[in-house]
């Protein structure tokens, strides 16, 4: 909720007092709301329909695979303030009902794999789940971000069960390596330090490690390859079977 403005004579930026009530109101107005309080709750049970959906996977292949394809889950509820922030910068209007249509990350899951096929191998067989629509997906580990940036998302739609209804609920799914969540996360902290010297350096060292972070995945994805060669040919085995039964 952007409030300022610089006054033409002193070159400083000031307030508009105006604004700032009219802006404090619309953001009490819808989150202090019971309607905001049950959408929330709701992304919150669809966070744990799709967290029990990745775990239960996690338990199958590592059964059947004799390794965990999954290292950690992380999972997060947007904000209010970020909610209303996004939606005023686009122009969206302050509802309950404006959130569910144009917001698509309110309910965020991230999924760090060990390599790289885990993660495309996982989001497969996510989406193959009778219970699961994709609405979209943003490849940025093929197609990396100008900064470096990779990570494999997702928006999916599931359905949440109530006392009284069965609610369709979005949530976006990020998967990613160890590799490419370290560099996430790392280059997350850095880029928001302010009056950085040679900001424009840091950010070409930050690209640097991130292909080299790229190339040590793919390196890891060949050693891998080479050791559970015979598992990975049983698992296609498998897999051709399913597909003709």
């Amino acid at each position: 909720m952007d409030t300022t403005k610089k006054n033409s004579n002193s070159g400083k930026y000031s307030y508009d007092s105006t604004q700032v009530s009219s802006d404090m109101a619309a953001f009490w107005t819808l989150t202090e709301s019971a309607e905001f309080r049950e959408i929330m709750m709701m992304y919150r049970c669809a966070i744990r329909e799709v967290q029990t959906k990745f775990e239960v996977l996690d338990d199958e292949l590592s059964h059947r695979r004799n390794r965990k394809p999954i290292e950690y889950i992380i999972s997060r509820i947007k904000r209010p303030e970020s909610i209303v922030e996004k939606l005023q910068r686009k122009g969206y209007p302050l509802t309950i009902e404006s959130i569910v249509q144009n917001l698509n990350d309110v309910a965020g899951i991230r999924i760090v794999c060990s390599f790289i096929d885990d993660i495309y191998d996982i989001a497969k067989m996510l989406v193959k789940q009778d219970d699961v629509s994709l609405i979209e997906v943003k490849d940025y580990i093929r197609n990396p971000k100008p900064n470096g940036y990779r990570s494999h998302h997702m928006i999916i739609e599931i359905p949440i069960f109530l006392s009284d209804r069965k609610q369709p609920m979005r949530v976006e799914v990020q998967l990613r390596t160890i590799a490419m969540d370290f560099w996430s996360s790392l280059e997350h902290q850095l880029k928001y330090k302010k009056d950085v010297p040679h900001a424009q350096d840091i950010v070409s060292e930050l690209k640097e490690c991130a292909d080299v972070i790229a190339k040590t995945d793919a390196k890891m994805q060949e050693i891998k390859n080479r050791i559970y060669l015979d598992e990975m040919r049983i698992e296609d085995i498998w897999s051709s079977q399913e597909e003709t039964s």
